[in-house]
């Protein structure tokens, strides 16, 4: 039976968040670690941008004054306000199950999170149609629209995901939202909030450990695998802290006017002393 690796971080602050999801990635890819499910939480109610996107699609003043944490995503995408939530992220050589280019990937992710969330008693829908860019961007925030293998329920979107991809390997990242603030999400995204919805509302008896098992569950199931629950290795944790405060809590990254982008390159990490 093939090992993959199931890590629960808990909640922690923005910028490692972003950092040991990376940091993983990085393992992955140089085979130090197998393929890498991660879920986790944050400390505060935290702004993630997508690697792309313009910082003025967000109220930065508005942010500051409230103690929101602003962090950009090594993945695409759009704005989320993260809170009560579970956030995951999945890192994996371009091999196997993922030799198939982005698009089958985050369909065969989707998969995965359709299979728990119908085992929840949510009869979510997965799109298999592709939106013209015009209608991905109307809105900096991200789950306002929903595009190819992302899954909805009446026409609101459950999950946002988006992937960074290498010639070896890739990262996903995702948002799981199990209830909204909603006049919080307006303020961030100068705009209004419905058509959103969180978990909570949509299953009144929802439970949130149940679920985390039924994602282990359905990816065991879906990829033939076993998810060993793990640690992020030292290596890892170390060269999270280090992308932590050199690039992810770097006011020039954050606004998207830095060439931190090498980083990604992971012949380029630094080594141990």
């Amino acid at each position: 039976m093939t090992i993959w690796r199931l890590i629960d971080s808990g909640p922690c602050d923005a910028a490692y968040n972003m950092a040991l999801d990376e940091a993983i990635a990085i393992s992955v890819r140089n085979g130090d670690a197998p393929q890498t499910l991660r879920l986790y939480g944050w400390e505060v109610p935290s702004v993630s941008l997508g690697s792309f996107q313009k910082i003025t699609d967000i109220d930065c003043n508005y942010c500051e004054r409230n103690n929101i944490p602003v962090v950009r995503r090594p993945t695409g995408g759009r704005g989320i306000l993260h809170g009560d939530e579970l956030t995951y992220s999945f890192s994996a050589k371009n091999e196997g199950h993922f030799s198939n280019g982005l698009l089958k990937t985050y369909r065969k992710l989707s998969v995965a999170f359709y299979d728990a969330l119908q085992n929840m008693g949510l009869p979510v829908t997965i799109k298999m149609e592709r939106e013209a860019g015009r209608n991905l961007t109307r809105s900096p925030l991200c789950f306002k629209s929903t595009s190819y293998g992302e899954l909805s329920f009446n026409g609101k979107k459950i999950i946002g995901s988006a992937q960074k991809r290498w010639p070896d390997g890739f990262l996903q990242q995702g948002s799981i939202p199990y209830s909204i603030d909603y006049g919080k999400i307006s303020m961030v995204f100068k705009n209004e909030s419905k058509g959103i919805s969180g978990l909570k509302e949509l299953l009144p008896d929802f439970d949130r450990e149940m679920f985390k098992k039924r994602v282990k569950s359905a990816f065991e199931e879906l990829f033939d695998i076993t998810l060993a629950v793990s640690y992020p290795s030292p290596r890892e944790e170390e060269l999270a802290r280090f992308l932590s405060s050199e690039k992810h809590l770097k006011q020039d990254w954050i606004e998207g006017l830095s060439k931190h982008a090498s980083f990604y390159n992971k012949n380029e990490i630094p080594k141990r002393a």
